[in-house]
């Protein structure tokens, strides 16, 4: 039943009108599906207005209206009363601050061809604070721009990531995660439901396993999103607590095999378990300090457990004996070989048509929106 009534709210001006629309879908319990089927447009521009990329007209503010309560002219205003503090916020980032804006703050996918003068600067700068949602460049660095330094960040000599990159795509994480119907945080719960997570490694399509993970991970408070990484980018997985309270875990499915796709699940997982309320980001190589060498020891143990350690370290390096072990531990043989490639028990070469391996034809059609999923009971 539609609610007309106007809805107090802080007045926070600078937030943007997306923030309310979650708030208030939380409170009224209405999922993003059923908002994204109400208001024109549908989910691309419920995404857009969280992104900041699509602002509130009129038909949009009925909608919203019908769907959330308050009144048209509410939503108009919020959206009116945003934009005129934006616009003093951006007055201000570009006259003391907008070359180093610019310098040091990316902006996702193509770059628009730059206005000359001041107000195509202005613009430039726009952009970057929509997008990140932040009104100050130092509450950029502490949220993104500091993510090397503040996150274990697995690198390689050879693909160096660029920052900016992995920051955007943080950012697309939590904007879709915003998006992800979950219960409160429960660590216990999460600790109880491995085993689950672990069996779905047994199932070979992403359209089949990916919705029961993300069902089960939503239950316990977690929002999985898979983002593809851009250019740049070579992280394969993050964790990172939101401002709602939920936790997010961002994959990129960089590797598209079954092996280095569950590893990156259970060591985000562990540092979400024994390492939590810290961002951690994760590429090809590790800095081996104590957090990163607990987040691959609690992988291992969740891929091959630990009454298994034994028997699994008297393997022989034949395929026969990868699949009857794979069976009796209740995992794919794909994660066998690479616990025993990673052990130096066979060559990184050896039985590796073993693994499943993935295209991405197979992978976004699994992907679909975040949050179409039905709230967990």
């Amino acid at each position: 039943m539609p609610v007309t009534d106007d809805i107090a709210f802080d007045p926070d001006w600078f937030s943007k009108p997306g923030d309310t629309i979650v708030s208030l879908m939380e409170r009224r319990q209405v999922t993003p599906c059923d908002l994204g089927g109400v208001i024109g447009g549908g989910m691309d521009t419920l995404r857009g207005i969280l992104a900041g990329s699509i602002t509130i007209d009129a038909p949009l503010a009925r909608d919203l209206s019908n769907a959330l309560g308050g009144s048209a002219d509410f939503w108009l205003r919020r959206q009116a009363n945003y934009d005129r503090a934006l616009d003093r916020v951006v007055r201000v980032a570009t006259e003391s601050e907008g070359e180093r804006w610019l310098e040091l703050v990316p902006f996702p996918g193509r770059q628009p061809r730059a206005r000359p003068g001041v107000d195509g600067r202005m613009d430039a700068v726009r952009r970057r604070l929509v997008f990140f949602d932040v009104n100050n460049l130092r509450t950029w660095t502490t949220r993104y721009g500091s993510v090397r330094s503040d996150t274990q960040f697995r690198t390689s000599p050879t693909l160096v990531s660029n920052e900016g990159a992995v920051a955007v795509w943080l950012r697309r994480g939590e904007l879709d995660a915003a998006l992800v119907v979950t219960r409160p945080w429960d660590a216990d719960a999460l600790r109880g439901r491995l085993d689950e997570i672990r069996a779905l490694s047994r199932i070979g399509q992403p359209s089949r396993f990916l919705p029961k993970l993300r069902d089960i991970l939503a239950s316990v408070g977690v929002a999985l999103v898979v983002v593809r990484a851009p250019t740049g980018c070579r992280a394969s997985g993050a964790m990172r607590p939101l401002a709602s309270g939920k936790r997010m875990l961002l994959l990129s499915f960089r590797f598209r095999a079954d092996d280095q796709f569950w590893f990156t699940v259970f060591h985000e997982l562990g540092h979400l378990l024994l390492h939590d309320g810290q961002t951690f980001v994760d590429d090809e190589e590790t800095l081996q300090d104590g957090r990163e060498q607990e987040a691959n020891a609690f992988a291992r143990d969740c891929i091959v457990l630990p009454q298994l350690r034994a028997e699994f370290e008297r393997l022989l390096p034949s395929r026969k004996s990868i699949l009857r072990f794979s069976v009796y531990a209740g995992i794919s043989a794909g994660l066998t070989v690479g616990q025993m490639q990673h052990g130096r028990m066979i060559g990184h070469e050896q039985f590796n048509s073993l693994k499943r391996r993935w295209t991405w034809d197979e992978i976004e059609p699994a992907l679909g929106y975040p949050g179409v999923m039905s709230a967990p009971r």
